[in-house]
């Protein structure tokens, strides 16, 4: 009795875990199509027009989608965005992190690997802070899967990353 009594309790605790990830989710696709249309009436006249990227929406709806467990949706968004981000390789390397983390989530452990690679070779050349907390972070979420070869060499690469100055 003790044991049903806690698998319903666990049952109604998913149910509320679920509902707060659903109004979640809908308080930030409200925030991202208010986002959205603030971005696209940003022109050159505007005092902040440099800060703008026309990658910015994806990078902040990809972050968002990942942050809410909506791991399908957060790679889509951050595959095209980092495809657009070939000439800003900071920004790149932040964004090939959070797909990274997107595809690790999703246990396609060959694609994680993929981005990652690309991430530490943007920051083999930038150094960028950001790219490298998040790549790091990417990193010690493979740790499940550090005895296969591709996982070893992409562990490997960042220590190279490390010790190289």
């Amino acid at each position: 009795m003790l044991l049903s009594g806690c698998f319903a309790v666990n049952g109604t605790r998913r149910q509320e875990v679920a509902a707060h990830r659903a109004a979640s989710c809908s308080d930030c696709e409200r925030a991202l199509f208010h986002a959205e249309r603030q971005l696209g009436h940003a022109d050159g006249s505007d005092d902040a027009a440099d800060l703008v990227s026309p990658t910015q929406f994806g990078r902040l709806a990809g972050f968002c989608y990942l942050s809410l467990g909506d791991h399908r949706r957060a790679e889509i968004l951050l595959t095209d965005t980092a495809e657009k981000l070939r000439d800003r390789r900071k920004s790149r390397a932040i964004v090939l992190g959070n797909l990274t983390l997107a595809r690790i989530r999703q246990r396609d452990v060959e694609a994680a690997v993929a981005s990652l690679t690309e991430a530490i070779a943007e920051l083999e050349t930038t150094r960028g802070g950001g790219g490298m907390n998040i790549v790091f972070g990417a990193a010690r979420e493979l740790r499940p899967w550090r005895q296969e070869p591709l996982v070893a060499e992409v562990h490997d690469r960042l220590f190279g990353l490390m010790t190289a100055a």
